[in-house]
């Protein structure tokens, strides 16, 4: 099982879900959008407990991003495991770059 992992702006948070479900193959849509959302609120990257966990399952992959919001900043931490083709896990790694920069 790979993984990948780095931090984003939380602002981009949505568009990075977004594009990593349709690479894995999965309909996010806004019903996860708002789960995902209130969840985070909650996140605390300090504590080991205070990470929120989101499946994605598409057709053929299944992935698990874990994220937590970073204590004073507008970071978010993210990690994304699981069923990561070397495409996959290219592609992940690439949106966390962008959603980085952005």
């Amino acid at each position: 099982m790979a993984e990948v992992g780095g931090w984003i702006w939380e602002r981009n948070l949505r568009s990075f879900l977004e594009l990593l479900s349709f690479y894995v193959g999965y309909g996010f849509d806004a019903t996860d959008w708002e789960t995902v959302a209130l969840a985070v609120e909650a996140t605390d990257d300090e504590r080991p407990d205070g990470w929120y966990s989101y499946p994605l399952a598409g057709e053929h992959r299944q992935v698990e991003v874990r994220l937590a919001r970073a204590v004073g900043g507008d970071e978010l931490l993210v990690a994304v495991k699981g069923t990561l083709t070397p495409e996959l896990e290219v592609r992940a790694d690439t949106l966390l770059a962008a959603f980085a920069a952005g």
